[in-house]
C-alpha cells in the first residue's frame, strides 16, 4: 500500500489534494481516518491511500502506528523567506536536533528513485505549462523521522503560489508519477552546497543519477560517519557513491568529512 498524506491547515497541500481529486479517480471510501473520509485509488495493481490530518505535516511522527506503507508520500506547502515560486522534493528526517519535528540524528528512509521521477514530471510540467517556477531538490531536513519510504512534494514559497491551481496541479501529477512508477536508478548521496542545491538537481535531470539524502553545505558540521552511514543504509536504493559539490564545502569541513566517507568505505566523486 501506498500512502500520500496532507494536513488540513497547509493550504497548499489542500489545493495540490484537490487537483489529485480533480485528475485522478480516486474513490470516496466508507473508512474514516481522523475523522476525516479516507480515498483509494488502484496503481499497477497496489492501493494508494490518500488520507488527512489535522496536525502540521512535520509533526505526523504518530503515522506508522496506523499504516506501514511501502511509500509515504507527504503533500505540503513549502515556505522560505525569499518568496521564490519552487516546486521541489526531499527527503524527511534531522540530520542533528530535532529543531521541527522528528527524533533528533534519525532520518527517514529515502526512496531515491521515486523522488527522481517526482521531480523529472515538475520539470516536464513546468515547461508544458509555462509556469515561471524553479524545480529543485531540498537538503533532508525536519521531521518526522520514519522507517518508511517518505517523500514530500512541495509547492512554495507563499501564499501567492499555494493558491496557484496550475502549479498545484503540476505537484499532483509529479506525486502521481512518483508513486506509479517502479523505476530504479543508480543512487547516489549528495553532500555539500546551498539547501536547494541546483547541482544536483541539474545532475538529476540530466543524467540517469538519483540522490537519495542530501546533506548540505549548512549541517556538515553536525554530521559523522555514523550519520552519513545512516543515510546510507537509510536509502531504498544501493547508494553507489558520494557526490561533492566541492567548492559548496567549508574548507574546515573537507579533511573530516573525506575521513568520515573513506571510513565507511564510501567512492566519492566532486563536482
Amino acid at each position: 500500500m501506498i500512502l500520500m498524506v496532507t494536513s488540513t491547515k497547509d493550504i497548499a497541500g489542500m489545493n495540490i489534494t484537490q487537483q489529485l481529486l480533480d485528475h485522478y479517480e480516486f474513490e470516496k471510501q466508507s473508512e474514516l481516518f481522523r475523522k476525516h473520509p479516507v480515498y483509494l485509488k488502484r496503481v499497477q495493481d497496489r492501493e494508494v491511500k490518500l488520507v488527512f490530518i489535522d496536525e502540521e505535516i512535520v509533526h505526523t511522527q504518530f503515522i506508522t502506528d496506523f499504516f506501514t506503507p511501502e511509500l509515504l508520500v507527504f503533500l505540503s506547502r513549502h515556505a522560505s523567506a525569499s518568496g521564490i515560486p519552487t516546486l521541489s522534493v526531499h527527503t524527511p528526517g534531522n540530520l542533528g536536533e530535532a529543531e521541527l519535528g522528528g527524533i533528533a540524528r534519525k532520518v527517514s528512509v529515502s526512496p531515491a528513485s521515486a523522488m527522481k521521477e517526482a521531480l523529472l514530471e515538475m520539470a516536464k510540467r513546468k515547461e508544458e505549462m509555462k509556469l515561471n517556477y524553479e524545480v529543485s531538490y531540498e537538503g533532508t531536513h525536519h521531521g518526522p523521522s520514519l522507517d518508511v519510504p517518505t517523500m514530500f512534494v512541495e509547492l512554495g514559497s507563499s501564499l501567492k503560489q499555494w493558491k496557484d491551481v496550475r502549479a498545484a496541479e503540476t505537484v499532483a501529477h509529479a506525486a502521481m508519477v512518483a508513486v506509479s512508477k517502479l523505476s530504479e536508478y543508480p543512487t547516489a548521496l549528495g553532500i555539500g552546497g546551498p539547501h536547494y542545491n541546483n547541482k544536483f538537481t541539474r545532475v538529476v535531470l540530466t543524467t540517469e543519477i538519483a540522490f537519495g539524502h542530501m546533506i548540505p553545505k549548512y549541517a556538515i558540521p553536525q554530521v559523522d560517519a555514523e550519520m552519513i552511514k545512516q543515510c546510507v543504509e537509510r536509502t531504498v536504493e544501493k547508494v553507489e557513491l558520494a557526490v561533492l559539490e566541492w567548492k559548496g564545502i567549508r574548507g574546515a569541513d573537507k579533511d573530516r568529512l573525506i575521513l568520515a566517507l573513506n571510513e565507511i568505505g564510501m567512492p566519492v566523486k566532486k563536482l
